[in-house]
């Protein structure tokens, strides 16, 4: 039993008491009377939340930017360099690699993510091979989802649907496509539908991920979505284009996303890497208007991507990170703004992935201490966490720093 005392908690006024006892959450309240046996934890006033969520990364293509120099820094050489690299992974080297970032992950407060895994000819078997142990090795810390990937095309490699279906089988959670790198993007998203339909599982797409405002794969992917009644199943990374996109043509497709019930995440550090910089005019800046789609209806989601590879050669999978650098991109300041920024990467990022996400009583004692005393702080900040449980075991500590001598 263990109570964590002095704790804010998101709407409530003051500061409050969590009971958690035998994995769940046993009181919640201001003042809550101490039982003998009861391990006390101070908060110090942080912020408690469910935790974070890292809707979209690429755990099994992660630090590997020794295999891979950087000339272009384009989308198209980041595809090559990796589809080079991923021949000669492991699973010793694939889990690895995605073991020591998962560890960050949990230090930065993340305690659920999805993890694209590319299944096809050239990785075969053996990241999916090393992301399912890994996600038996981390699960008493972050429940991790696999989507099946198709990086490098379906249609012009009909052997990788087959691999796909095979991963579903073994135990992936979803499927995932790339229209954009296939021969045929249309004939692309309606065989990873179908896989989709076949199982019984999500999808989720990288699409239109250029600054050209026309050739948008969305409406394919938003009419399928409601012929096969797959509202609030479908989600879509990147989307650029609509950065390119002039209002209007942005509002009638937020609102066929929000209708059809196909959510959206935004990658702010690859987004904006790999976005190009020079043309005949001004670029735009290269992010998916996320506030725009949220105001009319989109689930929207702020994640990693990647980490310290060709699509990224930056990062350390801090999600409150990711959500200042796409604040100060998208110039956000108010208060409900930037507790907006907070909810995509927590609360909605959990909606987007059809989980529930909530520190109730009776609930999961799975929680992190954020060292702030709300969401928008924590973004404006780039606020540490402290501490996190799951199921209501701890999972990690970072302690408050210290200063050791008397400045003044």
């Amino acid at each position: 039993m263990k109570l964590i005392a002095n704790c804010r908690l998101a709407g409530i006024t003051g500061p409050q008491d969590l009971l958690l006892d035998g994995g769940r959450v046993a009181a919640i309240g201001p003042s809550i009377g101490v039982p003998e046996q009861a391990e006390i934890i101070d908060a110090g006033g942080a912020l408690a939340m469910p935790g974070l969520v890292e809707s979209h990364i690429h755990l099994d293509k992660a630090m590997i930017l020794d295999r891979c120099p950087i000339c272009e820094g384009t989308l198209g050489e980041a595809v090559r360099l990796t589809a080079a690299a991923k021949a000669g992974f492991t699973v010793a080297d694939v889990h690895a690699r995605a073991a020591a970032l998962v560890r960050q992950a949990i230090l930065h407060g993340t305690n659920r993510l999805r993890t694209f895994v590319e299944v096809d000819p050239r990785a075969g078997f053996r990241s999916f091979e090393a992301i399912l142990a890994l996600k038996a090795d981390f699960a008493a810390a972050i429940d991790i989802e696999i989507c099946a990937f198709a990086q490098e095309g379906l249609i012009k490699e009909p052997q990788t649907g087959a691999m796909l279906r095979e991963a579903l089988r073994q135990g992936a959670d979803l499927v995932g496509g790339c229209p954009y790198t296939d021969s045929d993007p249309v004939a692309h998203v309606h065989a990873i539908f179908d896989i989709a339909e076949a199982f019984g599982v999500r999808v989720d797409f990288h699409a239109d991920f250029d600054l050209d405002p026309t050739g948008s794969i969305l409406p394919e992917i938003i009419a399928e979505t409601a012929r096969r009644g797959f509202g609030g199943r479908v989600s879509v990374g990147h989307v650029t284009k609509l950065a390119a996109m002039i209002p209007a043509e942005v509002d009638r497709l937020g609102a066929g996303l929000a209708e059809a019930g196909v959510a959206v995440t935004v990658l702010p550090a690859t987004d904006l890497f790999l976005a190009p910089q020079w043309g005949p005019q001004a670029a735009p800046r290269g992010l998916a208007p996320a506030m725009r789609l949220r105001q009319l209806g989109v689930v929207t989601s702020l994640a990693s991507n990647n980490v310290l590879n060709p699509f990224t050669p930056y990062g350390d999978a801090s999600l409150i990170r990711m959500g200042n650098l796409f604040a100060n991109i998208a110039q956000l300041a108010s208060d409900a703004d930037l507790e907006a920024a907070f909810a995509m990467i927590g609360r909605d990022a959990a909606r987007l992935l059809g989980v529930p996400h909530e520190l109730e009583v009776g609930g999961p004692a799975t929680l992190i201490l954020v060292d702030a005393p709300d969401g928008a702080s924590a973004i404006r900040r780039i606020a540490p966490v402290l501490a996190g449980w799951k199921a209501g075991r701890p999972t990690f500590r970072r302690d408050r720093p210290e200063l050791l001598m008397d400045l003044g």
